[in-house]
């Protein structure tokens, strides 16, 4: 269920029954673009996806409303514009994710709840005066500087150190849907293929989770920098939609599409050589997010002195190296998580950032297929959270992205 709880002052909003009384500004007053739900001196209405509990999101999610005071001192207002599901999200909230979100009661809960989702762009539409000194202004978009955040919500508060601003460099010719989904997804694939090794054009990468959001970004960027990918899917059932998929990132910029059962087949090392012309292509890097035999089987592709880099486990089974990749072959195995180098470089943050708008904006890295998940304030918690559980169940055309409209 929902709940509903506003903190201004008597007067100012009133909550009867989960009925909600809010002062707004005459809505004929103002531009389209500008018609939001404003209580009376400056409080903001909000509403939340929260949770109060680990566990799975169709059991602990609920939409909480409440109120934002008026901004003042290190303070802004956010209007949250688009905001990503992620794997991660879903993991945060089942509570078996590193980063953890912050359970607090400053958005008047007896007992504490924290907004679920790591990711996004936001607005800012009211700001203290140390936030105007610190250079940002009404209009602003800002992502989030590190996870836990929450940005599963249509407005929130914030201060300066816990966001990052996109310059207006940087937002020309950029979606909020392109801006929300630039600093996770797009940011591991291209520190990855950047950071472990050094690829010259022409040299090889091979990859599983070819298909997700990391996947389709590494091949855009590895086609960009002129270097070759071989790319691994999950096997599907449907023939005829498995094909469509090889030729949907072939014609991303995938060299060579095949399926984890191809992989694993008698012979692979045989058509690796092929594509590598005669192996004198090395095959140089591996990215993986899946983990279990298939990341084994295709650790087993790479060239002497290569390097292995694990930034998931989908399958929830365990990596195994057999000992004669690390002894004979040299093989270097890491681990990449992009929210701790994120932390440790922000800098760098923000210029893989602005050279991946960059190439968005010069049609040379095209969107992962979305699912637009409409939010306006009249939206209710259980269609929202119904998409969440869509996104568990894996019913989708693309990721989903909640997109805020009216709130």
């Amino acid at each position: 269920m929902a709940s509903t709880l506003f903190l201004p002052a008597p007067g100012i909003a009133r909550t009867c029954a989960r009925t909600t009384t809010r002062f707004a500004a005459p809505r004929s007053l103002l531009p389209l673009a500008q018609r939001r739900n404003i209580s009376a001196y400056g409080y903001e209405q909000a509403k939340a996806l929260t949770f109060s509990e680990y566990g799975e999101p169709p059991s602990v999610l609920s939409l909480h409303g409440h109120s934002i005071s008026p901004p003042h001192g290190d303070k802004m207002t956010l209007r949250f514009l688009a905001s990503p599901i992620n794997p991660a999200d879903i993991n945060q909230i089942q509570g078996v994710y590193p980063s953890k979100p912050t359970f607090t009661t400053d958005l008047g809960t007896p007992n504490p709840i924290a907004v679920a989702g790591n990711e996004g762009v936001a607005e800012i539409i009211a700001l203290g005066d140390k936030v105007k000194s610190a250079g940002y202004k009404k209009g602003d978009w800002v992502f989030m500087k590190g996870p836990g955040f929450g940005t599963w919500r249509t407005h929130a508060s914030a201060t300066t150190n816990q966001v990052v601003k996109l310059d207006d460099t940087m937002r020309e010719g950029i979606t909020a849907i392109q801006a929300g989904t630039v600093s996770i997804n797009p940011c591991t694939a291209y520190r990855m293929i950047t950071d472990f090794t050094t690829l010259q054009p022409g040299e090889w990468f091979i990859q599983n989770g070819a298909n997700s959001g990391v996947g389709r970004a590494a091949i855009q960027l590895g086609k960009k920098w002129g270097l070759k990918s071989i790319n691994v899917i999950r096997s599907r059932d449907d023939k005829a939609a498995e094909d469509k998929l090889k030729n949907d990132l072939k014609a991303l910029g995938a060299d060579i599409v095949i399926t984890d059962a191809e992989l694993q087949a008698q012979g692979i090392r045989d058509q690796a050589k092929e594509w590598t012309n005669g192996g004198r292509g090395k095959i140089r890097l591996a990215l993986n997010c899946v983990n279990g035999k298939a990341a084994t089987a295709m650790a087993k592709l790479l060239s002497s002195s290569a390097h292995f880099v694990t930034y998931g486990a989908m399958s929830k089974q365990p990596l195994t190296i057999p000992a004669s990749m690390l002894i004979f072959k040299d093989i270097h195995f890491h681990g990449f998580w992009v929210s701790r180098w994120a932390e440790k470089n922000p800098e760098d943050k923000i210029k893989t950032v602005s050279d991946v708008l960059d190439m968005t904006r010069k049609g040379e890295f095209k969107d992962t297929p979305f699912d637009q998940i409409k939010w306006d304030y009249e939206t209710k918690g259980d269609e929202l959270i119904a998409k969440v559980k869509d996104t568990l169940e894996g019913y989708r055309e693309g990721k989903g992205v909640f997109v805020f409209g009216k709130t």
